[in-house]
């Protein structure tokens, strides 16, 4: 079986659920941890200052979402995906596709 895959009722394949999530500050709240927990996804977010409880963290994986946040920072140079002026969620996404092309050629 793959690694981190969840077995699923009857004939499917199974859906593969992510080790961690790597987040920012802005997505420390209970909501966030408490449903990722019951998923059971390991929460690589830091805490707030203002936090009182103190919560272990990954930090040696936490750097790697640096390459997510400058892709995304890349991608928004295109204005078009930027202020998503696109009705169609498939449009947009040809879009994103077509930029992450551009950028990687």
């Amino acid at each position: 079986m793959m690694q981190g895959a969840v077995k699923r009722m009857g004939p499917s394949r199974p859906k593969l659920r992510p080790r961690a999530l790597l987040g920012d500050r802005g997505y420390t709240g209970k909501p966030v941890r408490s449903e990722l927990r019951r998923r059971r996804i390991n929460a690589v977010i830091p805490q707030q200052k203002t936090e009182k409880v103190p919560r272990l963290m990954n930090w040696t994986l936490y750097p790697e979402r640096n390459v997510v946040e400058r892709l995304v920072g890349r991608l928004k140079e295109y204005r078009k995906i930027a202020t998503r002026y696109d009705k169609l969620a498939s449009s947009y996404l040809a879009f994103v596709q077509l930029a992450a092309i551009r950028l990687w050629l």
